[in-house]
């Protein structure tokens, strides 16, 4: 596997990853700013791929009981432990290869707090396959469904655990209806535009494990302003002092 290293933050972390296959974008950087983590929480990410989230979560929250990542990528996950040791981690963020879809062989129930996944965007059928396995599997939903997703998610968080994802904005409707059927409540959404006058690229969602109906649409995030510069709440993202949690 051809790698490149790149500083991630404005060099707050140096990170090996793939050439071809999954890497950090915008919307990455989004996702984990827009996570919010408590003292002594245990949190998991699921496709953890390389790694980014989780260290940046862990960057982020020194104070969380547990961060994790689970990747079903072996050389990926041999990536993230190489990038967490690289950047000065040591026990937590840790890694494991495992598949979501047989998370029950993996983890007991209720074993997190919070659980975060950027997955794939794509719709397994829907989407020419990309001849880059890692390509498919991180875009293209090869190996999962959001159904997939929310059930894993549902499977290893306590009662009010909260889930974070990010995800195409063509797909709100029925990622909604996909996480309230298998019983975690959307609460708070926030739709993400590249810039003024075009539409919604991509939304960050929050849900609640047998959380109350309502949901808070949140204001819009602009990625670039009317003359082409980045906004202000972009750049928060990319800043380790601030977050997007708006609760």
């Amino acid at each position: 596997m051809k790698t490149t290293r790149d500083a991630l933050l404005y060099g707050e972390l140096m990170l090996y990853q793939p050439e071809r296959g999954p890497r950090v974008s915008v919307d990455t950087v989004l996702l984990a700013a827009y996570v919010n983590i408590k003292r002594s929480e245990k949190v998991l990410e699921m496709g953890s791929a390389h790694g980014a989230i989780s260290l940046l979560l862990a960057r982020r929250y020194p104070a969380a009981d547990v961060i994790e990542g689970l990747e079903m990528q072996e050389d990926l996950v041999e990536l993230a432990r190489q990038n967490a040791e690289e950047n000065g981690f040591r026990d937590m963020p840790s890694f494991k290869t495992g598949d979501l879809r047989a998370i029950k062989k993996i983890y007991p129930p209720q074993s997190f707090d919070v659980a975060v996944m950027n997955p794939p965007y794509g719709e397994r059928g829907k989407n020419r396959v990309s001849p880059d396995p890692r390509e498919a599997v991180a875009r293209q939903g090869l190996y999962c469904t959001l159904r997939d997703v929310a059930q894993a998610a549902r499977y290893v968080l306590a009662n009010k655990g909260r889930f974070y994802m990010v995800m195409r904005a063509s797909r709100l409707a029925e990622t909604c209806a996909v996480l309230v059927e298998t019983g975690l409540q959307p609460k708070r959404v926030r739709p993400v535009y590249p810039k003024p006058g075009r539409d919604a690229s991509v939304f960050l969602l929050k849900a609640v494990k047998t959380g109350g109906t309502g949901m808070v649409v949140e204001p819009p995030l602009f990625v670039e302003d009317e003359k082409g510069d980045f906004t202000e709440e972009l750049l928060k993202a990319y800043r380790i002092g601030d977050s997007l949690c708006r609760w």
